[in-house]
């Protein structure tokens, strides 16, 4: 264990989370490294100085090859690799959650988008389109009806990257103007949020507004199965209502942005803190 300095947070942008991060660290007073994603770089065969390291960089490319790297350099990376690369695909997300018999909506694959199409004549309309990877509601399109869906998967086709033309599709949830955000750190549900907006994408970043939400046992049990189910420590687990009132888990972040929960919950729990409860436990746990 390095003592000078046993703890890195790898960040190229340091947002609000990660300020509330490094804030708690440094006023627990403990040692720590913040490094710029953008200047790392690694050897094969080096051993990283710092054995746990918080990955908080936002770029998906950058989080999983960094995670990666660090882990190949003998350094415990929270999230994983792995559990970056399965929450960074929707796809892979979604067939985690499947084989662990959580509570999804129903999902197709297309390898071609004309095979896509075909997968929603089974699937049903109205269905969404969205991209194997992205965040903040970006790409996603509503399906309303086979028309639409010939139009949109045209402009699929026409995508340049070959990755891109890969079609995920799921069944339209008619849910309730909102969804629910709940962050799970080290195996427990912390809090979570409703996220509300007018548009049928309930993104913050595209407008959406955060309230609190009971964080009742089932809702806790679910986004706890959910994180585990993609092997995420810290985590923020989309859940939706569909029209019966059944919970379905939607997706798993594994950078997930707390700042605007935080604000709303005020000083009933600190994320960070938490989060910083969690890698001292890390630490203790690795030196055993």
């Amino acid at each position: 264990m390095n003592g000078a300095e046993p703890f890195a947070v790898l960040a190229s942008r340091v947002r609000a989370s990660e300020k509330r991060i490094l804030e708690a660290l440094s006023r627990r007073g403990i040692a720590h490294r913040h490094i710029d994603s953008r200047e790392w770089w690694h050897r094969l065969g080096d051993r990283f100085p710092h054995p746990i390291v918080l990955n908080r960089e936002i770029g998906l490319a950058r989080a999983t090859y960094a995670a990666d790297a660090l882990e190949a350099a003998g350094a415990t990376v929270v999230n994983s690799a792995r559990a970056t690369a399965l929450c960074g695909d929707k796809w892979r997300t979604s067939a985690a959650l499947v084989e662990a018999g959580l509570p999804t909506p129903r999902t197709a694959l297309g390898l071609t988008p004309e095979a896509a199409l075909t997968a929603l004549d089974g699937l049903g309309y109205p269905a969404v389109v969205k991209p194997l990877q992205g965040s903040w509601g970006r790409l996603v399109s509503a399906l309303p009806d086979r028309r639409t869906a010939e139009t949109v998967l045209e402009y699929v086709a026409a995508l340049p990257s070959p990755q891109a033309r890969i079609v995920y599709l799921q069944e339209w949830i008619a849910k309730p103007g909102r969804d629910i955000r709940v962050i799970v750190v080290g195996g427990e549900a912390l809090a979570a949020t409703y996220r509300r907006s007018e548009d049928w994408r309930t993104n913050v970043a595209r407008g959406a507004v955060s309230e609190l939400c009971p964080l009742t046992p089932d809702l806790a049990k679910l986004a706890v199965m959910a994180a585990q189910a993609v092997e995420a420590e810290i985590a923020g687990v989309d859940l939706i209502e569909d029209e019966t009132g059944e919970v379905l888990v939607l997706e798993v972040n594994h950078g997930v942005e707390f700042s605007g929960l935080q604000q709303a919950l005020g000083d009933a729990v600190s994320v960070a803190d938490r989060i910083v409860d969690h890698l001292l436990e890390k630490s203790r746990s690795c030196s055993e």
